[in-house]
């Protein structure tokens, strides 16, 4: 006699009689199902226990799925919520988190210090930490929000690093056709740094459609969808022309999509790419060599590879030219409200920090207005 599992019961074949009978009624316990093993011996039951979300898991997953949905932050603001929370559940341990006091709190701000963690990483967390026991406060799991309670470490505890403006034009001057097979492109993306002070993310998402270079401007897309216009200058704009009309074309001849591929999957005719296709451009503004849109770590390297051809500190990133941008501005006599505008800022207390970094704005000011300056 052998022993099947069924979805009605249990399925059993009468070898002898070679008729099969089902057993309704043996129904599988909560929590649990049993394997029946044939065997000459007598038949084991093997539990095999059903694998359940975590509580903490849970209200993460809650928790980030209000932030997209309700919130509507964007990917990248979504994931450092994710992996701030997550270091957060590491702190904890076994702790219950409705039980937390604010000396507690205190005691993982510590932890985070202990990490080796940056100031502004540490402030991040423990904006992180607030929004989520707040979260927790909407559902009604936490009666109070200890962490509103707990103090921020300091933002900044250095000055941002800028570029001069010398070092500027050696970087923007860096990529050489003889050297860079996409050297209009990186040229385009370096002024595009300088010219608007874009975030990475900003920029890796540029469309063509946001790019006015007739009108000099562009349209940028930040935090939570957040959309501003910023000035192009006339550099930026020859640099982003060059770019489109020389080398463009070829790289996106080179570009298959994803849908294609899918699409030609089980015929027999040739791979076409995505502008053949479709008839239509890509829309991203910057594209990969292979016609992909191009990543924002792709971004980074193509700084870091450029500060180093000009001998520029390693340290350099895409954020020291979004700095560079706004201290510039100042120094030049820019207002500040206005910077604030055109870096995307929620807080004009963000973009004061620039107003520290040129000390040669702050003797004009002190000069101009001061009695005895």
């Amino acid at each position: 006699m052998t022993v099947f599992r069924c979805n009605d019961g249990i399925s059993i074949y009468d070898v002898e009689s070679r008729s099969t009978v089902i057993a309704p009624g043996y129904r599988l316990h909560s929590g649990f199902y049993f394997s029946m093993l044939h065997s000459s011996r007598r038949r084991r039951l093997i539990p095999h226990k059903i694998e359940t979300k975590s509580t903490q898991q849970i209200w993460l997953d809650d928790f980030l799925a209000y932030l997209s949905g309700e919130a509507q932050l964007s990917e990248n603001t979504i994931a450092a919520y994710r992996r701030d929370t997550l270091r957060f559940f590491q702190w904890l341990g076994g702790r219950a988190i409705t039980k937390l006091t604010i000396r507690e709190l205190g005691d993982y701000a510590d932890w985070l210090h202990r990490q080796g963690l940056a100031p502004v990483t540490r402030a991040r967390h423990v904006v992180s930490l607030r929004i989520f026991l707040r979260y927790l406060q909407l559902e009604g799991i936490l009666k109070d929000n200890a962490a509103e309670l707990l103090d921020s470490p300091e933002d900044w505890d250095r000055m941002p690093h800028v570029l001069s403006p010398g070092q500027v034009d050696d970087l923007l001057g860096a990529p050489q056709p003889d050297e860079d097979r996409l050297w209009l492109r990186d040229r385009a993306i370096l002024e595009f740094f300088y010219a608007t002070g874009c975030r990475v993310s900003e920029l890796a998402n540029l469309r063509i459609q946001d790019v006015h270079a007739a009108e000099g401007y562009c349209l940028c897309t930040g935090k939570g969808n957040k959309q501003r216009l910023v000035p192009l200058g006339r550099r930026a704009i020859e640099a982003f022309r060059a770019w489109m009309n020389e080398e463009r074309p070829d790289v996106q001849r080179r570009a298959v999509s994803t849908v294609d591929r899918n699409l030609f999957r089980f015929s027999e005719e040739p791979k076409e790419s995505a502008a053949e296709s479709s008839g239509r451009p890509l829309p991203w503004a910057f594209l990969s060599w292979r016609g992909r849109q191009i990543r924002r770590q792709a971004m980074w390297e193509l700084i870091k590879k450029y500060a180093v051809r000009i001998g520029a500190p390693s340290s350099i990133s895409p954020h020291t030219m979004r700095h560079s941008f706004a201290t510039h501005l100042l120094a030049g006599g820019a207002d500040l409200r206005q910077v604030q505008e055109m870096l995307g800022h929620a807080s004009i207390a963000t973009t004061q920090i620039y107003t520290h970094v040129d000390p040669s704005r702050l003797k004009a000011i002190h000069k101009k207005f001061h009695p005895r300056g």
